[in-house]
């Protein structure tokens, strides 16, 4: 089925170009005729990658550095990037005038559903990168036809549009942000899959955590009889509480053992939730258990990097909140030696720090921070020794000075990375990058 005929001539306005995901996007949009209008409040310097990528296009009209009530004005289509504020005066004004708002990942999911594909989506506040790639690996050990999109760095989901068919398996990692584009389009995954729930994003969200709630429970908000949820024992309650009548089947899976080659009790749980999903689209437990045990990890997910005069380093640039370190910390310590130095640090999310300032003290032999204001707020909390660096190169070098054989460097942040670094992804970059000259 050739979906570009649908653009063709179309006038689209896509709010954020940015630099990590929507590039693929946007081509694809302008190579199928679309009259497209970009907006987005970075300047031409920022965005000067995605804008040499882009340059060729002459059907792309670009607004950067502000936006303009024109672009928002007599269009087809309006397709907004994560991170769109709330209350969005231009999203409004779209609206008001009955013009379309959705986000990349929904627009797919409507085009895949028209073909038939199944779709199996994955969200949450911690873990849904991991199961997303776990059921990924199981399903392509299982040689299901499998399309895989959503958080992935550098891909575009529409792109895919022309491998999909009836036997084809969407498998979409989704944030709150993307999940905002299922509400505007009324849909849901047929297997949704709700790995945790806990504070996050509260700048965004106005310090509201059940409107953060509600955008998430996008993935299973409009299911039908037949579609099925799959949700975590963690997430429960907020299910309960917050979630709604609910149409499909409510499915938390039954702790098995697997034989994991990646640490932590969190990725057991994980892996349960990504077998079960395997499961619902016909994958038997045989080849499920063998692509587990399989399983090496995601690369910026408590990844072993290195080893250096007997000192293990661990890059999990992507923890970008407590919990998420607290559960890196708990994966990889030992409260009768500690034998951690953290790194961690970055700007504020306004997010409760009490639990990780615990198990800092219980499982970190020394820690050092990367300067923001959130690692401000962490050290009125830390009852340990800490340092603060000046660069990333002298954090890791001090990092290193602190440690002996037999000890972790783990760089975990729990904060977001920006300041010092453009996302996380060029944080964990940057890491290696030092790493890979450490003697």
């Amino acid at each position: 089925m050739d979906f570009r005929s649908y653009f063709k001539g179309k006038k689209i306005t896509v709010i954020g170009l940015g630099l990590l995901g929507g590039v693929g996007d946007i081509e694809y949009l302008a190579r199928a005729g679309a009259d497209l209008i970009v907006t987005d409040l970075k300047s031409k310097k920022e965005l000067k990658p995605s804008l040499d990528r882009l340059k060729k296009f002459k059907n792309i009209k670009y607004t950067l550095g502000i936006h303009s009530v024109a672009d928002f004005r007599n269009r087809d289509l309006i397709i907004k990037a994560p991170s769109t504020p709330l209350d969005s005066p231009y999203i409004a004004l779209a609206e008001k005038r009955k013009i379309p708002v959705t986000m990349w990942a929904a627009l797919f999911s409507k085009f895949a559903r028209q073909v038939g594909a199944k779709i199996v989506g994955v969200t949450g506040t911690r873990g849904k990168t991991t199961t997303t790639e776990m059921i990924n690996a199981i399903l392509v050990a299982a040689k299901k036809k499998v399309v895989v999109g959503g958080n992935v760095q550098g891909t575009s989901v529409l792109a895919n549009l022309s491998k999909l068919t009836r036997d084809t398996i969407v498998l979409l990692e989704l944030d709150s942000w993307k999940l905002q584009g299922f509400g505007d389009l009324k849909l849901s995954p047929n297997v949704a899959v709700f790995t945790t729930f806990y504070e996050d994003h509260l700048n965004y969200y106005n310090s509201d955590v059940k409107k953060y709630f509600l955008d998430k429970a996008n993935i299973f908000k409009y299911q039908k009889k037949g579609d099925i949820l799959i949700a975590g024992k963690q997430v429960l309650p907020f299910i309960k509480k917050w979630g709604g009548k609910h149409h499909g089947k409510l499915i938390t899976p039954k702790q098995k053992i697997f034989n994991l080659s990646i640490p932590g009790e969190h990725n057991l749980y994980n892996a349960n939730l990504a077998a079960e999903a395997a499961r619902r689209v016909g994958v038997k437990e045989l080849v499920i258990e063998k692509a587990l045990n399989n399983f090496q990890g995601v690369p910026g997910r408590l990844e072993f990097v290195k080893e250096v005069r007997g000192v293990k380093y661990y890059n999990d640039t992507t923890a970008t909140t407590p919990e998420a370190t607290s559960a890196a910390l708990r994966a990889l310590g030992d409260q009768s030696r500690k034998r951690i130095i953290l790194i961690a640090g970055g700007s504020d999310k306004n997010l409760q720090l009490g639990n990780l300032a615990k198990d800092i003290k219980k499982y970190a032999k020394e820690v050092v921070l990367i300067p923001g204001d959130g690692t401000d707020r962490l050290v009125q909390k830390l009852k340990v020794r800490s340092y603060k660096g000046k660069n990333l190169k002298d954090i890791v070098h001090k990092a290193k000075s602190l440690a002996g054989a037999g000890d972790i460097v783990l760089f975990s942040p729990a904060f977001t990375s920006f300041g010092m670094f453009q996302n996380e992804y060029d944080r964990g970059d940057k890491f290696i990058t030092i790493l890979k000259k450490l003697k």
